[in-house]
């Protein structure tokens, strides 16, 4: 189970007190995480998410806890951090920052429909939306620098084939370095996969796990996204789920002329951050008892975008 720090009731007790929100009646970890401990919290008042941060630094933080208000109070169903009676979102348990969170309802799908990707396409939308105007800065530690150097450690223990796939993609990514960069600027999930996302039938009800996000090109957002959402059985593009999700997305945000320009490469670019990551991560949890999504899907994934028949909904 991926929960990295154990957490006892007692000590869970004590956490929960100044919230006021009544007696604990059960908690239990949550198997999915692969970055942080989450646990299901069950209280008088109601069902709530405990995140305990693992990865990154603490004064991270407060930009997830702003992110969060920020998309809440656009009316976006996101986990935001609950206040204690001292108006603090941002606490401690264990010697890990912990943030307390109404969990969403809904489950998430495994085999979206068209409806499902036009849904995730406004949401996307919504949350760039809210964010563009004034983006809340933060560096991603998994851009395109992280992606050159990453990979370049990389190359040497992979295969001949891996070698032939990657090296081109880096060296693709080094060629559009400037021009991504450039692109239109929102604050990102950056993580959105369907199991960031949850459904009840065919309505959206919830967006989770923004500990990836950060600002940066609104477009590779939408790749990440579609890299996920919109998969044939051998890795490649489902063109109508692509399409609805793209087309539910522009007509809320219209795509640039640039944006259209760079699409297949920003296809790619995504690929290949999470084949890294978790190549990474398979070498660092290795023999662990922590869950670890599969480096090769995006292996995959990279091969079949290596030819990009998708085009982006752009009216000139």
């Amino acid at each position: 189970m991926s929960v990295f720090t154990p957490v006892t009731r007692p000590e869970l007790e004590t956490f929960l007190a100044p919230y006021a929100l009544g007696r604990l009646l059960d908690f239990q970890g949550i198997a999915a995480g692969t970055e942080n401990s989450n646990f299901f919290v069950s209280l008088e008042q109601g069902e709530y998410v405990l995140t305990l941060v693992e990865r990154g630094p603490v004064e991270d933080m407060p930009f997830f806890i702003e992110l969060l208000d920020v998309l809440h109070d656009a009316d976006i169903p996101v986990p935001y951090a609950l206040r204690d009676r001292d108006g603090n979102g941002l606490r401690e348990l264990c010697g890990k920052p912990a943030l307390l969170q109404p969990r969403l309802s809904g489950k998430h799908i495994k085999a979206p429909n068209n409806q499902h990707c036009a849904q995730v396409g406004e949401l996307l939308a919504h949350i760039h939306l809210a964010t563009r105007e004034r983006v809340i800065e933060r560096r991603t530690d998994r851009g395109l620098d992280w992606m050159l150097q990453a990979g370049a450690e990389l190359l040497p223990g992979l295969s001949a084939e891996q070698t032939a796939l990657l090296k081109p993609a880096l060296d693709e990514i080094t060629a559009h370095k400037a021009q991504i960069l450039a692109l239109p600027k929102a604050n990102l999930h950056a993580d959105l996969f369907r199991d960031n996302v949850m459904f009840e039938g065919t309505h959206l009800t919830g967006v989770i796990d923004f500990y990836n996000a950060c600002s940066g090109p609104m477009l590779y957002d939408i790749a990440i996204t579609v890299n996920d959402w919109c998969l044939d059985e051998q890795g490649g593009i489902d063109l109508p789920r692509a399409q609805a999700l793209l087309g539910a997305y522009a007509a809320l945000r219209p795509f640039t002329a640039a944006e259209a320009e760079l699409w297949p490469e920003m296809l790619r670019v995504a690929c290949v951050r999470f084949w890294l990551s978790r190549l990474i991560a398979a070498q660092a949890f290795a023999g662990m008892d922590v869950m670890i999504h599969d480096p090769s899907e995006f292996e995959v994934r990279l091969a079949q975008r290596q030819q990009v028949a998708l085009k982006l909904p752009f009216a000139l």
